[in-house]
């Protein structure tokens, strides 16, 4: 992880990432921005400030101050399961104060994740195999809806949705990423993905589903003035919904550092967790002074580190930096963004299923042949899978339940912490080596050849 490779590697790997989590940066924003009325120009700034915010706290996780950030190759980015509560704060307050309110309450949660970060890395003994394994599948897992809708488009009601030249486009991609993987080596291998994308939108072309007009109207060059919407606002509904936004984004933090830590082969302690949310909670700090919105891990790149094996903690820090060049020239954003969604949802095919191999891997050190470890990994993943499978289960459910259990990857953990605990921690648990219940599915006699 502390290997520093050559600056032209560094560039290649760090566009990757970028590459990987751009368009999960700018898509809280764009929601955001529309629905408080945002111009065009303003919708840049936000966009802007998002991309910058997510530069810094990348920067500041994977090199590290003090005892502020992992120093693993972590990446954070905007998170998007504070979208719904900036959504409801919207709705809910007078036209023009919308954005001062959500930036009071991203300012308050940052700052509380930061206190709580020391208590919240204790909770590491919580998430033995059996756990970590379960939440790092359904990270994965619950990442494949994300590149489901980069292939089909997001608008239902669009002409091309989900149309045949879309999803060919999206299969393409990810059979090129597959070739690249198997045909090249050393280094060109492991921008397989980097160079799946580059060559997925030349294909695009004549799809068409290339469209680079958006280059016209982009600003060159453009630095985020500090409260450009106003001076924060402090809502205490606002600031209660947010904290809860805080404590999923903690709880999808450790796991994504535990997942990581399995591909890097590094062990986890509580310091590096308790680290890395006070960088989490510092830079939502920052990202509310200069017009950001909360960030979090992003757990994408973390297949893409499984998928290379490159591990360098300052090919991170590199996309990082290449995050807030382009927070400051947005013209060099839009040429990213003009790489089309299939060809995205190509490539975060195996991306997302990397990570959620990885659990699976994970869960073989789980010890599944016992019944309650069994029904732990069978719960949880029932519980994480209903956002996906469901996703209007919870909606009738007061506001705090559908911010928690809407989230597959905080639904999934909280559920198999919980049954943890229950089986294994309360007084009076069964002994290891005691017998165990009858299992749930009877074994076939063995056959006699």
């Amino acid at each position: 992880m502390d290997e520093l490779l050559p600056a032209p590697r560094l560039v290649a790997y760090g566009l990757q990432h970028i590459a990987a989590m751009y368009a999960g940066v700018v898509a809280p924003p764009l929601i955001v921005g529309a629905a408080v009325g945002l111009s065009t120009a303003e919708m840049t700034v936000l966009i802007g400030a998002a991309l910058l915010t997510s530069g810094l706290a990348t920067l500041l996780q994977t090199l590290g101050v003090w005892k502020v950030g992992s120093r693993m190759p972590f990446v954070n980015g905007t998170t998007f399961a504070a979208v719904a509560p900036m959504l409801s704060i919207a709705e809910n307050t007078a036209h023009g104060h919308a954005l001062p309110v959500i930036y009071g309450s991203i300012l308050i949660a940052g700052a509380v994740t930061v206190l709580a970060a020391p208590f919240f890395g204790k909770l590491g003994r919580f998430f033995p195999p059996v756990v970590s394994g379960t939440v790092i599948s359904l990270i994965g897992l619950s990442l494949f809806p994300v590149a489901f809708g980069w292939i089909t488009g997001s608008d239902p009601t669009a002409k091309d949705f989900a149309s045949v030249h879309r999803i060919v486009l999206g299969a393409v991609t990810l059979l090129v990423v597959l070739l690249l993987n198997r045909f090249l080596t050393g280094f060109l291998r492991s921008i397989a993905i980097l160079l799946g994308l580059v060559i997925g939108t030349l294909l695009a072309v004549p799809f068409g589903l290339f469209d680079a007009s958006a280059l016209n109207s982009t600003p060159v060059f453009a630095v985020p003035s500090p409260f450009h919407f106003g001076a924060p606002e402090f809502q205490a509904g606002a600031i209660i919904s947010m904290l809860i936004v805080m404590v999923v984004s903690m709880t999808e933090s450790t796991a994504d550092m535990l997942a990581l830590g399995e591909v890097v082969e590094m062990p986890v302690t509580e310091d590096t967790i308790a680290a890395g949310l006070r960088a989490d909670g510092a830079a939502t700090v920052v990202a509310a002074l200069l017009n950001g919105l909360a960030v979090t891990a992003f757990a994408q790149n973390i297949g893409l580190i499984a998928l290379t094996r490159v591990r360098s903690r300052y090919v991170v820090a590199v996309g990082g930096g290449i995050l807030i060049l382009l927070g400051l020239f947005p013209i060099a954003g839009a040429i990213i963004a003009i790489v089309p969604q299939p060809v995205l949802g190509g490539a975060g095919f195996a991306l997302f299923g990397t990570v959620a191999a990885s659990g699976i891997r994970t869960l073989t050190r789980a010890r599944l042949d016992d019944s309650d470890n069994l029904l732990i990994v069978a719960v949880a993943l029932g519980f994480g899978l209903l956002p996906i499978a469901a996703p209007g289960f919870w909606s009738h459910f007061p506001q705090v339940v559908q911010t928690v259990m809407g989230s597959g990857i905080s639904a999934g953990c909280l559920v198999a912490i919980a049954l943890n605990l229950f089986f294994h921690h309360l007084p009076g648990r069964r002994q290891p080596g005691a017998p165990t219940a009858a299992p749930l599915v009877e074994e076939l006699p063995t056959p006699v050849h």
